[in-house]
């Protein structure tokens, strides 16, 4: 089937047909066909594809706009999802600086030309290292997930050592993730939480700590939203072993929890979508990894790293990268593992947002989320038939409810929510299946008092439905 055409596609130039012969001839061809010689016939296809006619601009986007109108979403509904992707404030600025051209279509950039962006990921860098209380910041992952691999990856290197110890309460779907980076050059083992606190059995952790322990990793505050408060117990076991200590954090509980470097963390990562970033379908995450300034650390980076030097001239500063030659940038096939620049802009949104709030801006937001969490588990635990799982463990934004007593099941409860336009909580029955019907609920500085007693009042009814 040829592939020449006599028409021009509206938004792509080389489609001219004049253009494109012009192309053709300079390559020393005749036919579009040509380029494609190298393709095995078996391979091609052999009739017209079956696709719809063809729209106006128009008529697409109304056909778009069709298909999301489908979806239901934080906006439209009250939700009290999170595990891992959370509705958070957004101040507007956040979205006016990472909408910039310079910055959206800066996909990486070099320092004759693009010193804006470098400059801001340095502020990024320096705000989010101040945020965590560690020195070197990278630019960001893709995700949490991935933060955390990486980060088990850069301790395997270090200690020359292939097993990593994680908490079983750590989110199933990014345990997937980080087997997927850390096979085959590491193996994950899980350590058992406590059936009363959720906390890390440390008992178990003393007994499977070896010398062939490269890290201990653990979440603070975790995936179930409990606070970790064995920090430095964790951290003191795992060095007497010689183990790299890594502690995934919610970055948003820094203005009111203590920063996991001062108790033992050696590597700090996270994810940075609570800091400006709207909940996206598939997108809006990013992941940070923090470090002291040492060279064993520093030179397991595989990401880029922004620095500050003065130039020639006195009083004036350059932003560029820091030992470019460890990259997977520099390094290619040799890195130590691929990394790309996808996710420097949400890099830049969250220094937007950090800028913003400052160290009161941090203290405030997570003392107001603090303080609606605990109202509204207390709320929800008042309700018969329901009770607080780990009632006597502190919590940040995130707590489970327990319905075994009613009868219900989270998805019959759920759905019966999603009819009064409320998402309901996570449903963890697949995941801790040993717990029955449980539910993990998120409550941010974006709900009021009045959507957690709708969310009361709401449960209380479907309950009560013979």
């Amino acid at each position: 089937m040829s592939t020449n055409r006599t028409y021009a596609h509206p938004y792509i130039p080389n489609t001219v047909p004049e253009v494109r012969d012009a192309m053709l001839k300079e390559i020393g061809l005749t036919s579009m066909d040509q380029l494609h010689d190298a393709i095995p016939d078996s391979l091609k296809l052999k009739r017209e594809m079956n696709l719809p006619p063809a729209m106006t601009e128009y008529e697409l986007r109304r056909h778009i706009d069709g298909l999301l109108a489908k979806n239901k979403h934080g906006a439209a509904y009250l939700n009290f999802l999170g595990a891992g992707c959370w509705q958070h404030f957004i101040p507007a600025v956040c979205d006016e600086i990472n909408q910039r051209s310079e910055f959206v279509t800066a996909y990486a950039g070099e320092p004759y030309e693009d010193h804006g962006r470098f400059q801001t990921l340095f502020e990024y860098q320096s705000l989010m290292a101040e945020l965590v209380d560690m020195d070197v910041v990278n630019v960001p992952t893709f995700d949490w997930a991935q933060a955390a691999s990486t980060a088990i990856r850069m301790a395997g290197r270090m200690t020359e050592r292939r097993v990593a110890l994680l908490p079983k309460s750590v989110d199933p779907d990014k345990v997937m993730i980080i087997n997927n980076y850390c096979t085959p050059v590491m193996e994950l083992r899980f350590v058992e939480i406590d059936a009363s606190t959720g906390k890390m059995d440390l008992q178990d952790l003393r007994s499977k700590l070896s010398s062939d322990i490269a890290a201990v990793y653990f979440e603070n505050p975790g995936y179930l939203g409990i606070i970790e408060d064995q920090g430095q117990a964790i951290s003191e076991l795992a060095h007497t072993v010689g183990a790299i200590v890594i502690v995934g954090v919610d970055p948003i509980s820094l203005g009111v929890l203590q920063p996991p470097s001062q108790y033992g963390a050696d590597i700090v990562c996270g994810d940075l979508q609570p800091l400006g970033m709207h909940m996206n379908y598939g997108g809006g995450q990013a992941g940070f990894i923090a470090t002291r300034d040492e060279e064993a650390y520093v030179m397991e980076y595989p990401s880029r790293l922004f620095g500050i030097v003065p130039t020639e001239v006195e009083g004036e500063y350059g932003f560029g990268d820091v030992a470019y030659e460890r990259t997977s940038f520099a390094l290619r096939e040799k890195g130590k593992e691929s990394v790309g620049t996808q996710t420097a802009l949400w890099g830049i949104t969250a220094g937007v947002y950090l800028s913003l709030m400052g160290p009161a801006g941090m203290q405030e937001v997570g003392e107001t989320i603090m303080q609606k969490s605990q109202y509204a588990a207390k709320k929800l635990s008042a309700i018969p038939g329901l009770s607080l799982r780990f009632g006597e463990t502190a919590f940040f934004k995130e707590f489970i409810i327990d319905f075994n007593e009613t009868g219900l099941t989270v998805a019959q409860i759920n759905a019966g929510l999603s009819e009064t336009g409320i998402f309901g909580g996570k449903d963890l029955s697949v995941a801790f299946p040993e717990w029955g019907q449980c539910a993990l609920y998120c409550v941010t500085e974006i709900h009021s008092q009045g959507d957690l007693d709708r969310l009361a009042d709401a449960i209380q009814t479907i309950i009560r439905k013979p």
